[in-house]
């Protein structure tokens, strides 16, 4: 009877293990993340060189002069650079939102990253979890949202009205998601289970 029990508690934890381990099944994910950084970096020197053109030689890209509509609906110079390092700053903020899921989602659902105190550790590394994810996943949506709305309403004459309003409500959408998951973490921070296990202060 005892031999029995003991196989099956064998057998329990084995599976236990099995399932455990399988959270290294999402690790390639994040190695195709990364791969998609590397896009992104591209993407940037390719557009960053675009504006390098504008700048010095007045070349305007054929993917510019499409979005208004043709060469003879062109605005400014200055309004061409603008919606240029719009999109320079898009890309970036993409990019950090990349890291964000690349690093706290491997830190949180797969392994741990043990940096040693390395200086060049981010500061919500220390404390991230799924919640605080979220949360800055949220609001990073909302600046790259904030940013694409930037570039509508400089485009205004050439975009549809009833776009731009969809637009906009899309954007609030965001705005208001991301006000729930922080009000969400809120409340689970102060839960008093949050409390019993929160380390003591001296």
């Amino acid at each position: 009877m005892t031999s029995t029990l003991e196989e099956r508690a064998v057998r329990r934890r084995g599976l236990g293990y099995v399932m455990f381990a399988s959270r290294w099944l999402q690790a390639p994910l994040y190695l195709g993340l990364i791969v998609a950084q590397g896009v992104y970096v591209w993407q940037f020197m390719v557009e960053l060189w675009h504006l390098i053109q504008t700048v010095f030689t007045g070349h305007v890209s054929e993917a510019t002069i499409k979005a208004f509509g043709g060469a003879g609906s062109l605005p400014g110079p200055e309004v061409i650079v603008m919606l240029a390092v719009l999109g320079l700053i898009d890309v970036v903020m993409i990019s950090n939102l990349l890291i964000m899921v690349i690093v706290g989602g491997y830190e949180t659902f797969v392994s741990r990253i043990d940096l040693k105190d390395h200086p060049d550790e981010p500061e919500w590394l220390s404390h991230v979890n799924a919640n605080v994810l979220k949360v800055k996943l949220g609001t990073a949506i909302i600046g790259i949202s904030s940013v694409h709305l930037l570039q509508t309403f400089i485009r205004a004459r050439e975009t549809p009205t009833q776009a731009m309003l969809w637009q906009t409500l899309i954007h609030l959408a965001f705005v208001a998601s991301a006000i729930g998951l922080a009000f969400i973490d809120r409340l689970l921070s102060s839960s008093p289970a949050e409390r019993t296990h929160a380390p003591a202060v001296h």
